[in-house]
């Protein structure tokens, strides 16, 4: 029979052979951490950071790679822009048994003393996007993993990066979501507002992703977590696109400690890591 012809369910689309259907990936393709950059060009870039590796699928915007970094298994999956589009990698990579998920992006900072290039580790994402809704209610929070945000520390101190941490803003508009002006500078009274609210609470940055991937990480149990290259500086209203190979080192190297990690609790048979374990 056809492949065109063999029934698929509309509610859960997996093709012949176990393939989710937007990412054309099985269990056993993507091993190890995996990288989410939004940017399909992006994925093969990482991929070739590493000792060795090979293509999974390119499907739309979702180009996937797995191979080895220093000896550890590791894999990227790139992602498109937006919420909804991570909600469909997410999902689909955690239907075929990944756990640990870095996404590696680009951002604006909107404080005072971040330069453009530097690195931004997410604590945690304010929610204004809207995916996370159709999951939890808005008070519930988005939230990186523990363990990610340490081990990203970590990989930006081996490599002597600049880099901050904090909380991170994700929306599902570029333009008026960020407080910038639309086609003919169109905008509204809410577009002012965004900008100076999010920084007197502190907030770091501007991204569109990290907020619903935390989530998503914490009802199905996964560990997240992001760092983005400032790309748009919002205090000075500066703009270059440099960074991006710092993140991705910085992600690669998380992704061995986080490796490293995991070995010593099944060591010593505990469930968290904390710092006396590697003593």
């Amino acid at each position: 029979m056809d492949e065109d012809k063999k029934k698929i369910a509309a509610d859960k689309p997996v093709l012949e052979k176990g393939k989710q259907y937007h990412i054309n990936a099985k269990l056993g393709d993507i091993l190890g951490t995996v990288l989410l950059p939004g940017d399909p060009e992006r994925s093969k870039k990482i991929a070739e950071t590493w000792d060795e590796y090979k293509e999974v699928a390119k499907h739309r915007q979702y180009h996937s790679y797995t191979g080895k970094f220093n000896g550890i298994p590791i894999s990227v999956t790139s992602t498109g822009i937006g919420t909804p589009a991570c909600e469909i990698a997410l999902t689909e990579l955690a239907n075929i048994g990944c756990n640990t998920f870095i996404r590696v992006g680009s951002t604006g900072a909107i404080q005072p003393g971040i330069e453009l290039g530097d690195l931004i580790i997410s604590t945690g994402a304010v929610k204004l996007e809207g995916s996370s809704i159709h999951y939890v209610p808005d008070s519930f929070p988005a939230v990186a993993h523990h363990e990610i945000i340490l081990a990203l520390i970590e990989a930006c101190e081996i490599h002597g990066y600049r880099y901050h941490v904090g909380l991170t803003a994700s929306t599902s508009s570029f333009y008026l979501g960020q407080g910038r002006p639309g086609y003919s500078d169109y905008k509204t009274s809410r577009t002012d507002k965004i900008l100076p609210d999010m920084q007197k609470a502190r907030v770091l940055n501007f991204e569109m992703e990290a907020s619903h991937i935390f989530t998503l990480g914490q009802i199905f149990g996964l560990r997240t977590g992001a760092i983005c290259a400032v790309y748009a500086n919002r205090v000075t209203n500066e703009f270059g696109t440099v960074g991006e190979k710092k993140a991705i080192m910085a992600a690669n190297y998380a992704a061995k400690i986080l490796s490293e990690m995991d070995e010593s609790k099944e060591k010593v048979n505990k469930k968290f890591w904390y710092r006396k374990i590697a003593l």
